[in-house]
């Protein structure tokens, strides 16, 4: 779907919604879908992801080509640096013998991507 076929998609919703053929959330849900197919046609072969757990990452949803990839555009939507989240990662490897468990990794929230 390009920019102008979804555009359009939104305007039938909302006039459907303004003229009593639709309530609320039908046209939310419309919206939703048109939203969801464009970004995931727009960006190629990438999958829908959402993030659950700690605020101010927790419900956000984005589009990505992997689950890691998810994680930092999470991080960089929310206003988080994502080499904190790599940090905290390689702190958390027993292999690892550096020791990068300082308060700056308590920065990155506590979170999970899936697909959805």
């Amino acid at each position: 779907m390009d920019r102008i076929s979804a555009i359009r998609n939104v305007e039938d919703a909302l006039r459907a919604f303004e003229s009593g053929e639709a309530d609320l959330a039908d046209t939310e849900r419309r919206v939703a879908a048109v939203l969801r197919t464009y970004a995931t046609e727009f960006d190629g072969d990438d999958e829908v992801f959402r993030a659950t757990g700690e605020e101010p990452v927790d419900g956000r949803i984005v589009v990505a080509p992997s689950a890691p990839a998810a994680r930092e555009r999470v991080l960089a939507l929310s206003g988080i640096d994502p080499s904190q989240d790599r940090e905290r990662d390689a702190a958390s490897d027993p292999n690892n013998s550096d020791d990068l468990t300082g308060s700056e990794n308590d920065a990155v929230p506590e979170f999970e991507v899936e697909r959805v």
